[in-house]
């Protein structure tokens, strides 16, 4: 039978002021091996009582996973999902209660009007504001999940209006996730599941019965056998397949932390059900398109519009004031943005330079060159198109200032793309652009070895510009 959430959970939730609600439930002991199962994570809109009837009837009951469903819900009214839910699975099924601890073969319910999120196992639920904001309550929680279960999390996207998830499942394929979509065609509404396809990001897009399918079976190959050695992650493994890569793509990846290269190893193995790896290094031999996939996540081409707040607070109150007191009133910064994957970096930090310029009266303009080595990020870069979902990380006031609305979401504002020059460029061997004022490498440098990063071209114009100028937008590898 569902399990139901306690009777006066309703009544405690309207008691709690807005922001993070805590809510008195029986104290729970975080289980130890709180990260040793995956967490699948369902995000649904409109069509996705269909969408989740199909998955749920078709996937067992003892995967050993834990299922967390985050639909769009009425903000105003109680909802009955998790009791619809448990009409289709033998799974408990239950609506989610803040601080609550997951376990694996349960069933969990984003309740209405909240934002979920996951921090060591526990479910945290903030209420939403009221106001008419553009809600992303499945990026959120994917978001959260990524930095969480990092490998151990699934992202499966249904159907559904709009492009809740898209942001999200970028987070948690870097992290190393898996990402199914629901095929469009297959779904009700397909607004979201073309959204996340458009990515490139997605590991599988399939009727919805066919995603439980496979679902399940990547889950019995999660749990491997202590005496099945996880070859892929020794050195010599790791060395023959950077060779096959060099030889497809031309890149050199050899001196990237083994262990980041292990975890990407593994997981294009796992999605391939390949246990192992001079089978996997084989299949990549013979299939190009797999080597590609390999190269995208390697770069981990993930981002987004002011990442780490407070880093671009540090630029603006710290190191522009620094870089710009004795330049003059039409100054043309030069800033330079490696791995900018798709853009968002450059754009924001083009935003920071001209609000600083508005608030201190100044007339500075900027020229940035961002490059990256992936060719179709660079090209989704000079669109300058983003979906609604960044709303999440860019106040209001910018999305009015900076960007205009687009069909397709929001585009940044044409002075704003003129001042940016987007280039394929790879800084282990092209050479660096010179007479930069600022470098924001925040994504690159700590995937590389003490070696690599020396060699780099971004390493060879640090060292020439005051560390003053840099430290607080460029994290030490």
């Amino acid at each position: 039978m569902p399990g139901k959430p306690p009777k006066n959970k309703e009544a405690d939730l309207k008691k709690q002021k807005k922001g993070s609600v805590r809510v008195e439930t029986p104290a729970q002991s975080l289980p130890g091996d709180w990260l040793a199962f995956p967490v699948v994570a369902l995000g649904a809109s409109a069509g996705g009582l269909e969408a989740l009837e199909g998955f749920f009837k078709v996937v067992p009951p003892t995967t050993g996973a834990a299922f967390v469903v985050v639909s769009h819900l009425d903000p105003k009214h109680p909802s009955m999902m998790w009791e619809l839910i448990g009409r289709f699975t033998t799974m408990q099924v239950h609506e989610v209660v803040d601080g609550a601890v997951l376990e694996p073969n349960h069933v969990y319910v984003i309740p209405p009007n909240f934002y979920l999120s996951i921090f060591h196992g526990r479910f945290q639920l903030t209420e939403q504001e009221e106001s008419p904001g553009v809600r992303m309550p499945i990026d959120t929680f994917l978001r959260s999940l990524a930095e969480d279960r990092g490998s151990s999390a699934v992202a499966v996207i249904l159907s559904g209006t709009g492009t809740d998830g898209t942001l999200g499942l970028r987070a948690l394929q870097a992290s190393g996730g898996i990402v199914f979509v629901q095929d469009p065609d297959d779904a009700k509404y397909d607004g979201m599941p073309k959204s996340a396809i458009q990515t490139g990001l997605v590991d599988y897009v399939l009727p919805v019965q066919e995603i439980a399918r496979q679902l399940k079976a990547l889950l019995e190959r999660h749990v491997t056998p202590e005496e099945e050695p996880l070859d892929e992650t020794m050195p010599i493994v790791i060395q023959k397949v950077l060779m096959v890569l060099r030889s497809k793509t031309g890149h050199d990846f050899s001196l990237y932390k083994k262990s980041t290269v292990g975890r990407r190893i593994r997981r294009r193995m796992n999605l391939h059900n390949i246990k192992d790896s001079a089978v996997y290094i084989r299949y990549l031999r013979e299939h190009p398109e797999e080597a590609g996939q390999l190269f995208k996540e390697l770069l981990i081409n993930v981002t987004n519009f002011f990442r780490d707040p407070e880093a671009f607070g540090a630029l603006k109150k710290t190191a522009l004031p620094e870089l710009l007191n004795d330049k003059p009133d039409d100054y043309t910064m030069r800033v330079w943005v490696p791995a900018c994957a798709t853009g968002e970096e450059a754009y924001s930090i083009a935003m920071i330079i001209l609000e600083y310029a508005e608030e201190t009266n100044r007339d500075y303009r900027f020229q940035i060159f961002a490059t990256d080595m992936d060719e179709a990020s660079i090209g989704k870069a000079r669109t300058a198109v983003f979906p609604s979902n960044i709303a999440l990380d860019v106040s209001e006031d910018r999305l009015a200032k900076f960007f205009v609305m687009d069909d397709n979401g929001y585009r940044v504002r044409k002075d704003i793309r003129e001042g940016i020059i987007f280039a394929l460029q790879d800084i282990t061997g092209d050479p660096p652009f010179t007479k930069i004022d600022l470098v924001s490498c925040r994504n690159v440098l700590i995937y590389m070895e003490p070696e690599l990063q020396k060699k780099s071209s971004v390493f060879s114009i640090i060292v020439s510009i005051p560390a003053a100028c840099f430290s607080s937008v460029l994290p030490r590898a």
